[in-house]
């Protein structure tokens, strides 16, 4: 799946259109503490909006009213219930005129008023927000899978599951946890665009190189990344292009840590034993 230096840019040029006034689907990053990102979700056709993990809340509400002012807050989605993530949604809550609903995988999310277990749906405006069970990171650790129904945009936010040409640390589950996780992710249409909860790209593709040094794709990704300062969103495509644990299945990964052609260990087992190269890389 190599991406060419021409499929390369249309990648980075995707990155405007989620991004453009024009979109029926607006996402927009918003920095928080030293390299988190939440996002502000809006539906263009209903003026309404979400915020994915809004970990500083004048940050985002800030954004929103200085960039939309338009648009009313109505939901915060959570990805896991680490601080770094949920530890803002009670202040923004509190900060707000109305109740608006909370959504995450767990009681352990700090003010969470909606409980998913996965498989859940939720709309907003033109948009469909599906929940996503993906373990690993945390055993709460939901991803939040959306689709315009109007342009058949799609996008996911992936937290701390999986990042820009890496995945989130073992905390709470197993590498077959994560496995699975990034089964359901590969799934998705290869043209998703993947907006990510951490800016680690630059490290990840250390990492990457390390673990395939012959992957071009991961050369080329280098290149662009060393010259961007904010590297979100990726894509589908671009991850199982460059991404070791997406990638975990692949003999060219699976080699590096085992006997070339040794086909008896799992992917599961692959990813295992490159996260633990990753946590000491």
């Amino acid at each position: 799946m190599r991406l060419t230096s021409r499929l390369f840019s249309s990648y980075i040029n995707r990155r405007t259109f989620s991004t453009s006034i024009a979109a029926k689907m607006i996402i927009t990053p918003v920095p928080c503490l030293k390299d988190n990102y939440a996002y502000l979700l809006l539906d263009n056709e209903s003026k309404k909006a979400m915020v994915v993990d809004p970990v500083e809340p004048d940050n985002v509400l800030g954004a929103l009213k200085a960039k939309y002012p338009e648009y009313t807050l109505t939901g915060i989605l959570t990805t896991h219930h680490h601080w770094d993530h949920a530890g803002g949604n009670l202040k923004l809550l509190n900060k707000l005129s109305k109740d608006i609903p909370c959504y995450g995988g767990s009681s352990q999310v700090t003010g969470v008023s909606n409980l998913l277990k996965g498989g859940e749906t939720i709309e907003l405006g033109s948009l469909t927000i599906k929940s996503m069970p993906t373990y690993g990171h945390t055993m709460d650790h939901m991803c939040y899978y959306v689709v315009d129904k109007n342009t058949n945009q799609h996008a996911v936010f992936t937290g701390d599951c999986l990042f820009s040409s890496g995945c989130g640390r073992l905390f709470e589950g197993s590498p077959g946890d994560m496995w699975a996780a990034m089964v359901r992710l590969k799934a998705l249409p290869e043209s998703t665009e993947v907006y990510f909860g951490h800016e680690y790209t630059n490290s990840n593709l250390k990492f990457a190189e390390h673990v395939e040094p012959d992957n071009q794709d991961i050369q080329t990704k280098i290149e662009w990344a060393n010259e961007t300062k904010c590297t979100t969103p990726s894509t589908i495509k671009n991850e199982l292009a460059t991404n070791p644990f997406m990638r975990a299945d692949q003999p060219s990964v699976r080699d590096r840590i085992t006997t070339p052609g040794n086909t008896s260990i799992s992917p599961e087992q692959v990813l295992g034993i490159v996260r633990s190269m990753k946590d000491n890389f």
